[in-house]
């Protein structure tokens, strides 16, 4: 008997777009314009849900075009507003399309892996509601291989079968209690396990046809796969096995697939990155037509269409577009026409400020100072950071990205990287120890910078 699934698909948050923003802003530094625009389009999701008629099919999502050099946050932004929407979110290069042979089929196909995320979504969800079922059960199969149940001899008489029945009872108590405190994890059963399947094969012949429902796998499962082995095992990984085989045998996968392509259908979010290679004044490769042929086929798609997959049709009508490019070569009106038109929205992200650098060192919630100081918690030593000590981080990455490549908030990575360098590698020595990251120690990790040429010598 399988469980209800938990429809999902109506319960986006109930935020305002001022709230949005401030939930953005913990993981990311400044772009107000940016999340102003993403803030509104989520809020207008909900609000279309609560459209009553057939005017909520009318009702199309306003698709983003993000315009800004590469680590500004355009693509935290797009992730971060999918998590904080329980979307499913695909991200997908532009460029990928211009490659020879995959030009309109490659288009669809990031559709089916946007279906395919959300079924793993809302499988995962549905799995967390069975979970604690699944374990029960799961603990009594192992204890019936580990203590099988007896079976009382033809010669005993009731009041002996009983107490014979009791005692075995008593006994599977015992080691029910001690398989769940963990005495039993290194004792070995033997489990019954499926062997290992013969890779997924696709079909690569024709546009749209990579669907990987066309696998062999999926077509014949009787060839490749149910055959099972004896094996013995801790209990510990038996026990994960059989739990993971039954909270499969209680999800209703036809109710799953169903949720799953509502949320692709409804709440979906696409982040089309790299728009910009395929504009007529890109970089990419190949002739301007290509570059505009890769165009026209995500148009359709982006317009609003049906494409087939694996688990059924989908219409990509109120699927969220959001494309961002650095548009250093090409600019926007370089996209054709049509598909500039399918992105009312266009926003421009600043570039990153020094100010900005020591923001993102201490303020997300996620910032690489916490991060640090987490990693170094687990060689029990205490890592200090001193404002002068982060203001010269941020000095360092600010003109590293001046005098070289502008990789905009990657670059704090790299010049982190080089002031922790010494201690990461010899933590383990310095256990107990307090350490204090200030503006001499920083100096000492990275070397004056007395001239703009100084620094490609310490950050790459």
């Amino acid at each position: 008997m399988t469980e209800p699934v938990l429809d999902l698909t109506k319960s986006l948050p109930n935020l305002t777009p001022s709230e949005i923003v401030e939930q953005l802003d913990r993981f990311i530094v400044g772009q107000k314009a940016a999340k102003r625009a993403v803030a509104v389009a989520l809020r207008n999701r909900r609000r279309r849900q609560l459209v009553q008629g057939d005017l909520r099919d009318e009702i199309l999502p306003k698709n983003i075009l993000m315009i800004g050099s590469t680590g500004v946050g355009k693509t935290e932004i797009a992730r971060r507003l999918a998590k904080l929407a329980h979307s499913p979110f695909y991200k997908v290069e532009a460029s990928k399309f211009t490659e020879v042979g995959y030009v309109g089929r490659d288009v669809e196909s990031m559709i089916r892996d946007l279906v395919e995320i959300s079924v793993s979504m809302v499988k995962e969800e549905q799995a967390l509601l069975v979970r604690e079922k699944a374990h029960k059960i799961a603990v009594e199969r192992v204890l019936d291989l580990y203590h099988p149940p007896i079976t009382a001899a033809a010669n005993l008489d009731d009041e002996e079968r009983q107490k014979l029945e009791e005692r075995h009872l008593k006994h599977r108590d015992h080691l029910r209690e001690d398989l769940l405190n963990g005495a039993l994890d290194e004792h070995k059963i033997e489990l019954d396990i499926a062997e290992n399947q013969m890779p997924a094969v696709s079909v690569f012949s024709g546009a749209g046809v990579e669907d990987i429902g066309f696998q062999i796998r999926d077509m014949l499962p009787n060839i490749f796969g149910n055959k099972k082995k004896r094996k013995k095992l801790p209990v510990r990984e038996a026990l994960e096995r059989i739990q993971a085989e039954e909270e499969q045998k209680l999800i209703d996968m036809d109710a799953v697939v169903k949720v799953a392509l509502e949320r692709v259908e409804n709440s979906g979010i696409i982040f089309l990155d790299e728009i910009d290679k395929i504009a007529a004044g890109g970089r990419s490769s190949g002739p301007d037509v290509s570059r505009e042929g890769v165009q026209r086929d995500l148009l359709p798609i982006i317009e609003g269409s049906t494409v087939n997959t694996k688990y059924g049709m989908v219409r990509t009508d109120h699927i969220l577009f959001i494309a961002a490019g650095a548009f250093h070569v090409s600019k926007p009106s370089d996209l054709i026409p049509e598909l500039q038109g399918r992105f009312p929205i266009t926003v421009e992200l600043e570039a990153l400020t020094e100010k900005d650098f020591l923001q993102i060192l201490i303020e997300p919630k996620n910032s690489l100072v916490k991060q640090y100081q987490a990693l170094m918690q687990v060689e029990s030593v205490t890592l200090e950071f001193q404002p002068k000590g982060l203001e010269a981080i941020a000095h360092y990455a600010f003109m590293a990205n001046e005098n070289m490549e502008n990789i905009g908030a990657r670059r704090l990575h790299t010049v982190m990287e080089r002031v922790m360098d010494e201690l990461s590698f010899h933590a383990d020595q310095r256990s107990g120890e307090t350490v204090v990251i200030d503006q001499s120690y920083v100096q000492k990790a990275l070397g004056e910078l007395e001239a703009k040429a100084d620094l490609h010598q310490y950050i790459l």
